[in-house]
C-alpha cells in the first residue's frame, strides 16, 4: 500500500500531474471557497489567501495530516484574469494578453491542523510572453475548448504552448504550482524528500 503524503485540495489535472511527477502520493479533495477579489488586495496577498483557506478548510477533515492548497491567477494591467466565463471572454482575455507581458502569480498553502505553527504559505510568480495573435488565431485556439478552465484563457502545457513566446521564473509555476519551491518545503517539513526513493 502506498503512504500518502498528504492531501491535495485542487481539482485540476495539471497539479495532480506535476506532483505525480516527482513520486508523491496523495489524497485529492477540492474545497469549496468562494474566490472573491478584496479592493486594494495585491495578487500575491490575494493567492495567499484563497490557497490557505482551501487548506484549512480541508484541514477540518484530515487533522492528521499535511493538507496542501493552492491558487493561480493571471494578472494583467493590474487586472486579474480568472476562468473565462464564456467563449467570448475568452477571446478578450487572449486579446488583451497578445503580444503582451503578464505576470503569472501561484499562491500554495501546506498546513496541519494540530501544528499551525508549521504552515507554510507562499507566492511565487512567472511573466509570460505571448505573442502576436491574429483574430482568427484567438478564434480557433478558443474553439479547442482549451482555454475554457485556464486562468487567463491558455493552457502553457498544452495547445497553448504554440503562443508563448517566453517564460522568466518557475515553468511549472505558470502550470499551476511551483514545484521546486513545494518540494523545498516538503523536504523542510520533512512530510517528503523527492531526492530520496
Amino acid at each position: 500500500m502506498k503512504q500518502i503524503f498528504f492531501v491535495l485540495v485542487s481539482g485540476s489535472p495539471r497539479r495532480r500531474e506535476l506532483l505525480t511527477s516527482i513520486g508523491l502520493h496523495f489524497q485529492v479533495r477540492p474545497a469549496n471557497i468562494a474566490e472573491v477579489v478584496i479592493d486594494n488586495e495585491s495578487p500575491a496577498a490575494h493567492v495567499k489567501r484563497l490557497a490557505a483557506a482551501k487548506a484549512r478548510e480541508i484541514s477540518k477533515t484530515f487533522p492528521q495530516i499535511w493538507v496542501l492548497g493552492a491558487d493561480t491567477i493571471v494578472v494583467k494591467d493590474r487586472q486579474i484574469l480568472g476562468k473565462p466565463r464564456d467563449r467570448q471572454e475568452a477571446e478578450q482575455m487572449l486579446s488583451m494578453l497578445s503580444q503582451t507581458t503578464h505576470i503569472v502569480y501561484t499562491g500554495y498553502a501546506l498546513v496541519h491542523a494540530r501544528h499551525p505553527e508549521k504552515a507554510r504559505i507562499r507566492c511565487v510568480k512567472s511573466s509570460v510572453r505571448i505573442r502576436g495573435l491574429t483574430r482568427q488565431e484567438i478564434a480557433s485556439y478558443v474553439r479547442t475548448g482549451e482555454p475554457m478552465d485556464k486562468a487567463g484563457a491558455y493552457a502553457i502545457q498544452g495547445i497553448g504552448s504554440a503562443i508563448v513566446k517566453r517564460v522568466s521564473g518557475s515553468y511549472t509555476n505558470v502550470v499551476g504550482l511551483p514545484l521546486c519551491e513545494v518540494a523545498q518545503d516538503l523536504k523542510e517539513l520533512e512530510i517528503f524528500d523527492f531526492l530520496k526513493f
